[in-house]
């Protein structure tokens, strides 16, 4: 009977937190944890989710969210934790990527007003799986201007190519690092039999282009500042063979230009970075411009 009690108990946190606020989230602190069979996360991570949520309102700035994560370490590879693919909630340690989808799914369940654990997990579901299905390893939005054309095609984000100027350059996109390169890969090195269809998903996507603004074109400018809004993902595209994006963040303006904020692997957190983007860029040879990708409102 007493299992059975706790059961529940957590069963009525997870979907009711929103409307009973944090004193439902300080009870969970108390109780053991247990990951659902969709989703692996650690007891910390719901609280942190549902604390932010509770937060945020329909009025948050994507940069107010996303400054809740500042000095987070930088991590990588924390999704490869299953042999099988599942969901993973991580908020104590984060890369680019991860940094940029956990706050695009935290911005949009504030939009909207959902404010359960169970709305944020299915909005991530949303964000890094094709079309929101979990269907193994190749289902997961590895290359960026993938997971560009599925949030768009989702009604997520909109995809920013106008006006020109600034956007004067056109990307190639042709990607195949992945399939050339699978020993880098835990899953692929595992399972050899995926690298096929990760290259079949590659051969899709390589063709196709998209509009940027070259880095040396990223200068304090009014035009600039009209075109990329605080808050803005800002997508590094490089030159870099098989790759399309080389690194994530958020657009954040300043005084003296526009800087980023990004899970740093140089600075071992989640930053602001002191130094423009525009200087930022320049101290890296293969980066050649920025897209820009903006969360529906």
């Amino acid at each position: 009977m007493k299992r059975f009690k706790m059961k529940a108990m957590r069963h009525y946190i997870y979907n009711k937190v929103g409307v009973k606020g944090l004193l439902l989230i300080s009870l969970l602190a108390f109780l053991p944890f247990r990951a659902s069979a969709q989703v692996t996360y650690e007891r910390t991570d719901s609280i942190t989710i549902c604390k932010l949520l509770q937060k945020a309102n329909r009025q948050s700035g994507v940069l107010s969210i996303a400054r809740e994560f500042l000095g987070v370490p930088y991590v990588a590879h924390t999704l490869e934790v299953n042999d099988r693919e599942q969901l993973v909630v991580n908020t104590r340690q984060l890369d680019c990527t991860t940094l940029v989808e956990t706050v695009t799914a935290l911005k949009i369940c504030a939009q909207q007003g959902r404010k359960t654990f169970a709305d944020y997990t299915n909005t991530l579901r949303n964000l890094r799986y094709r079309q929101g299905i979990v269907d193994g390893y190749p289902s997961r939005l590895h290359y960026f201007s993938d997971w560009i054309l599925d949030e768009v095609r989702m009604k997520m984000v909109d995809d920013i190519q106008s006006p020109n100027p600034p956007f004067t350059a056109l990307q190639h996109i042709a990607v195949g690092y992945m399939s050339s390169h699978p020993n880098a890969y835990q899953a692929l090195k595992a399972h050899p039999e995926l690298v096929p269809v990760i290259r079949q998903q590659e051969e899709a996507l390589t063709g196709r282009t998209a509009r940027y603004i070259p880095k040396g074109d990223i200068r304090n400018t009014a035009l600039l500042r009209q075109t990329v809004k605080d808050g803005d993902i800002i997508a590094i595209t490089c030159n870099k063979e098989g790759l399309d994006i080389a690194h994530l963040g958020f657009a954040v303006w300043r005084g003296d230009g526009l800087h980023l904020l990004n899970a740093s692997q140089i600075h071992g957190k989640v930053v602001e970075e002191p130094m423009t983007l525009r200087y930022y860029l320049s101290k890296h040879k293969t980066f050649t411009g920025i897209r820009i990708i903006r969360i529906k409102e």
